[in-house]
């Protein structure tokens, strides 16, 4: 099985490196950039199995690709937060209108934002979005060319510590966060695949939880695959990040797929879609 890793999926990256993982399934770890590509690293075959956060699979859906869902983690809610400098008049989300804001578009970063957004009356065309893709939106922000920052894992740590930069909202208050294993149904995973997915997912999270030195030691020491942290990230640094995730792994259930498609209405009303998505309940997929 070819399994994608990519910088942003810990629990993948740390799967890579993991005595044992996936043995029964005959691993290939495939590094590649970010998760905005694993929906066509799936559609081409060069991966069977990727680990995003919520909105890559919807963006594939959009695009009629056919996601089948596999597992997904515990909230996350601590990994993700919108910033502003210290010194900028932008007090809260509601005085974000007209601001300029980096971030990933078309991950989770976009929900975070819509969703932020909402709370106070405005929708996503009440920004510009700014896509930072592999610039330093820190030092964009602090330079004055955003007005704000989307930051995740594990910069989003490092930015906590900053005095030069102020968090105006936190993921945990907007959105579930989760990371999503998914793949294409056109590829073809078997049942007893997936379930082997979902056992090897939960078994190298509990042994994450029950070491997190170790974890943060092998994220510390970078990924041999080329997927490593590209921040030179310390090891008690991810320490930190690793502490403060759950990395249980659930099947995908009926609440998973209600989120996912509260997500997709939610960005449907933004614009961010031109079309609806209606999907599957569990027991309906293949």
């Amino acid at each position: 099985m070819r399994i994608g890793v990519h910088p942003n999926n810990l629990h993948l990256r740390l799967a890579r490196l993991w005595p044992g993982a996936f043995v029964d399934l005959q691993p290939i770890f495939v590094s590649y950039a970010e998760g905005r590509d694993t929906a066509a690293l799936l559609e081409s075959g060069d991966i069977d199995l990727g680990g995003t956060g919520s909105t890559p699979p919807l963006e594939a859906d959009i695009r009629g690709l056919g996601v089948e869902y596999v597992a997904a983690s515990a909230p996350r809610p601590a990994n993700g937060a919108i910033f502003v400098r210290s010194d900028s008049p932008i007090g809260s989300v509601a005085e974000l209108k007209d601001r300029r804001i980096s971030l990933i578009d078309g991950s989770f970063h976009t929900y975070l934002l819509a969703r932020s957004l909402e709370g106070e009356g405005m929708s996503l065309p009440d920004v510009e979005r700014v896509e930072s893709g592999a610039r330093d939106s820190l030092a964009d922000l602090l330079e004055g060319r955003v007005d704000a920052w989307v930051a995740m894992s594990p910069r989003l740590e490092k930015a906590l510590e900053r005095d030069d930069v102020r968090l105006i909202v936190r993921c945990g208050a907007a959105i579930p966060n989760r990371s999503l294993f998914w793949t294409l149904e056109r590829n073809g995973l078997s049942a007893t695949e997936m379930r082997a997915i979902v056992s090897e997912l939960s078994r190298i999270g509990s042994e994450i939880a029950a070491d997190p030195r170790a974890a943060a030691g092998l994220l510390a020491s970078g990924d041999r695959g080329g997927s490593g942290d590209r921040g030179g990230t310390d090891i008690d640094a991810w320490e930190k990040v690793v502490r403060s995730r759950d990395f249980t792994v659930f099947p995908i259930d009926d609440e998973i797929i209600a989120e996912q498609q509260e997500e997709a209405d939610t960005l449907l009303r933004h614009g961010h879609f031109a079309k609806p998505i209606v999907l599957k309940r569990p027991e309906t997929t293949r």
